[in-house]
């Protein structure tokens, strides 16, 4: 398969004399790897490595993540407030047209689409202040205990021969997260869409490509077109706490649920999945049915608090 031309010349204009990690012991098991996945040669991966620094202040986010230690109340002060709330009212008018589009293509609601930009990124005015080279081989090299950050730097480095990017200049999140919607390089190369038909799949600056690449990272994940994502329901009993956060997934039906002593507000097929949430809210606790797609939501960020924020800010739009 052709590749497209080398970003070399891009990258000796952001080159860092500092020392990288090509000589760390394990470059050249990476750079390997990279070749046989992406084929890209060893002098690419080596000049690209040699310019990234390793960062103190990653290492430090990645063992602390804020959300362990956080609430459904303290999560809603953050991401339910009147002025994000404001904003993606604008964001909704502003690409009313693109947001269409992309509902009536994808499936998604555009209220969906927005909430998750407006969580991710504030619509994408807060895109991360991190260079994604650094903080990629930061988490690759010296932070084992996550393989993953291994796989998705080889991906970083695919994402720019394919985009034809500068990875010395791409800023995102401590976790290596782009664009307005903050996907990772492997999420990037697989979801990622050129939404206007320039050509570009350019999720740092185009929010037409950004939000057609939210709605298919949902349409990919199987999104269901029309259907409910959650319901506020009352528990009674002692069963429902074996249920109760045990799984993602929607892995029992409705009439389980309700057997062990949940109360839907809203009936639903005792046949449909769904999985019971319990989330400490702000007058105490509260506790949700999650539909499938309340399980789509957490693909994109595997946080029950995350895909609860997206919903009710999405509700907000309406």
């Amino acid at each position: 398969m052709l590749r497209k031309a080398s970003v070399l010349a891009l990258l000796a204009l952001s080159a860092n004399v500092s020392a990288g990690y090509d000589t760390h012991p394990r470059f050249a098991e990476f750079a390997k790897e990279v070749n046989e996945e992406y084929q890209i040669p060893e002098a690419e991966v080596r000049q690209w490595l040699a310019q990234a620094e390793k960062m103190q202040s990653v290492l430090d986010a990645i063992a602390r993540p804020a959300e362990k230690t956080m609430t459904w109340a303290s999560y809603q002060d953050i991401f339910l407030t009147e002025k994000r709330i404001a904003g993606g009212h604008e964001f909704m008018e502003t690409y009313a047209d693109i947001l269409a589009e992309a509902e009536k293509k994808y499936g998604v609601p555009k209220e969906i689409i927005t909430a998750i930009i407006g969580v991710e990124t504030f619509y994408g005015t807060r895109q991360g202040s991190y260079r994604v080279l650094d903080s990629l081989a930061t988490l690759a090299f010296d932070y084992p205990q996550r393989p993953i950050f291994w796989r998705e730097l080889k991906a970083l480095f695919a994402l720019a021969e394919e985009e034809q990017v500068d990875p010395g200049t791409v800023k995102g999140s401590y976790a290596g997260a782009m664009g307005y919607g903050q996907f990772i390089p492997t999420s990037y190369l697989a979801y990622a869409v050129d939404g206007d038909g320039d050509g570009k799949r350019d999720l740092w600056n185009n929010p037409t490509d950004a939000i057609h690449s939210v709605a298919n990272y949902f349409s990919k994940h199987g999104w269901k077109t029309g259907e409910p994502v959650t319901q506020r329901v009352t528990v009674t009993g002692e069963d429902w706490k074996e249920l109760a956060n045990k799984s993602r997934s929607p892995d029992w039906t409705v009439a389980q649920l309700t057997q062990a002593g949940v109360g839907l507000s809203t009936p639903v097929s005792p046949e449909k999945p769904a999985t019971l949430v319990h989330l400490e809210g702000k007058q105490g606790d509260e506790y949700w049915l999650g539909e499938y797609n309340f399980y789509v939501i957490t693909r994109y960020n595997h946080s029950r608090l995350y895909a609860m924020a997206v919903y009710q800010l999405s509700e907000s739009f309406k």
